[in-house]
This record gives structure tokens, sequence and C-alpha cells, in this order.
């Protein structure tokens, strides 16, 4: 039975959305960056924008099938990153934050594997 719709929709979709995060994450640094928690060096801002710049790559890798299942892993293994660094401690209170990050990660596996 053919997909009614195809994946490759549903790949550019996600990379949209990725990029929109990496852009949000560029827009809004300095408010992010108090999310950082005080264990990681550096300055918070610093971080958001590395992490912004790895939505980004990881959004182009997708769209252009250029290293896709790296780009793909890789952004899995950052959202499963944030999970246990980030959104481990609310955990209990407010599971939404690492529910999605772990949501996301899978879809990111799921596309890398989508090998032609």
């Amino acid at each position: 039975m053919k997909a009614f719709i195809p994946s490759k929709l549903a790949e550019v979709i996600f990379a949209l959305i990725i990029a929109y995060f990496g852009y949000w994450h560029f827009a809004h640094a300095d408010s992010m960056g108090k999310m950082v928690p005080s264990f990681i060096p550096g300055p918070g801002s610093l971080w958001i924008y590395i992490s912004g710049a790895c939505f980004l790559l990881a959004a182009i890798g997708i769209l252009t099938d250029i290293k896709k299942t790296l780009a793909c892993y890789l952004l899995a293994a950052m959202l499963l990153i944030f999970v246990f660094t980030i959104h481990i401690k609310s955990f209990e209170t407010n599971p939404f934050g690492a529910l999605k990050d772990v949501a996301i990660a899978m879809c990111a596996l799921i596309i890398g594997n989508n090998r032609k």
C-alpha cells in the first residue's frame, strides 16, 4: 500500500521545525541562558548559541540529505543530553519538557534510519 503522506514531506516539516528551534535559540539566547545548569562551565548564552547552531545544522543536513543520518543521530544525542541535564530536576512537577525532547529525539532517530 502506498503511503498517504510521503515520508519526505514529514522529514521536511520536521527539519523546518528543528530550524525554527535553532532560530529561537539565537533570538532568545539571553533569557534561555538562565536555564543552563550552573555546573556547566561558561556563560549560559554561549551554550544556547551552540545548541542553536546544532539545531540549524541538523535541519540543513536533513533538508539536503548531506550526512542526514549523522545529523539526526547527533540531534538525538543532544536532545537526550538536554533531558538528563536540564529537564531531570523538574521531571516530577513538569515532565513535558523532558517528554517532548525524548519524542523529538526518537523522531530524529527514525528519520536518520530512513535510508532509500
